[in-house]
């Protein structure tokens, strides 16, 4: 699945304009490096979000086939540190 998708279903960033945006500034690390909207995701990978003065990482537990209800969201990433 694609990166700005997932944050979009997994609901980390609330829509997918709003994910390409910030991938594209360069504030979204894959695995520690920079990432682009496109960037294919698979379980285990760690992604970095950063915003004005906070950070969150959150590890891939699994990726959905396609969206997913408000209470099943949590269940797709483990938060690392936020």
């Amino acid at each position: 699945m694609r990166l700005d998708k997932f944050l979009k279903v997994s609901r980390l960033i609330k829509r997918r304009t709003v994910a390409n945006e910030v991938s594209d500034k360069g504030r979204v690390l894959v695995n520690g490096t920079p990432a682009k909207p496109a960037k294919q995701l698979k379980t285990g990978d760690v992604i970095t979000i950063e915003y004005a003065n906070r950070k969150i990482e959150a590890r891939i537990l699994k990726i959905p086939e396609n969206n997913v209800s408000v209470q099943e969201a949590p269940s797709l990433y483990e938060l690392i540190n936020s």
